[in-house]
Parts: C-alpha cells; structure tokens; sequence
C-alpha cells in the first residue's frame, strides 16, 4: 500500500507530515523552507521525499474563510498543487480543507508547554499533521 503525504504550504514553509504504512496515522516529517516570491517551491526536495517513502496520494490543505470561500492562501495552495501535479504526474492529489489545522496544532503545542521559539519551528509540520490526520480518519 502507498503511504500518503500531508503538506501545510505557506508563503516561506511546507509542513510535511506521511502516514504509516496502512494509512491510518500520520507523523511529522519535515518542515521544507520556500520562497513563493521566487517560485520556489522546494519541489526537488519534496519529489526525493515522495519517492523515499512510496508516496501514492498528496493531501494538501486547503485553506478556506470561515464562510466556504477561498482566499489568496487558499488560490496559493491551489496553484502549488498543479505545480506538484506537472512535476509527478502520477501523484494523487486531494485538497482538504485546513480552516482551523494551524489553530489546533498551536492549541496542542501549547498544552505541550512547547516554547514560543520552538512552536514556530515545528507549527508547519505539525499542521500538516492536523491536515492529513484528518483526511486519515474520514477514510
């Protein structure tokens, strides 16, 4: 069975997160650095990752107003994963949304009395695995 990928995208990170083998939880991977501006999307780096771990299916947040609509970060996801879809075509893609992904891996961290210093290093990566935990459990 092909693992599955979850990725929080931002302007400047990418959370990543993968699934066990049977698709049924998901752990932080990575955090990958970016540069939106430039049009890096720190694809070659993602592609080593989906090749590495046997990747089948990429879920990707998609992040939504609270009233259903998409805004910029939601246009942004959806452009990276037609970026992604050109570069491994036989990727599966899904788009899940991600309205409150951030919000409750701050919630967690900070229950975890996580410092502020270290929150902000690991706050992409573990959105992602808000993200495809998510999308694990609605399988």
């Amino acid at each position: 069975m092909k693992k599955v990928i979850g990725l929080d995208v931002g302007s400047k990170t990418i959370g990543v997160a993968i699934s066990d083998a049977f698709g049924w939880t998901a752990q932080g991977l990575t955090t990958l650095r970016i540069d939106e501006s430039k049009g890096d999307y720190g694809l070659e780096a993602l592609k080593e990752i989906i090749k590495e771990h046997q990747i089948g299916t990429a879920v990707i947040g998609l992040p939504k107003n609270m009233n259903n609509t998409i805004g910029l970060s939601g246009e942004a996801s959806l452009y990276f994963s037609e970026v992604l879809k050109k570069e491994v075509p036989e990727l599966e893609i899904v788009m899940w949304d991600e309205r409150l992904s951030t919000v409750g891996a701050e919630r967690t961290l900070l229950e975890a009395d996580v410092s502020r210093k270290k929150r902000k290093q690991v706050i992409d990566k573990m959105a992602a695995v808000f993200i495809l935990q998510g999308y694990l459990n609605s399988k």
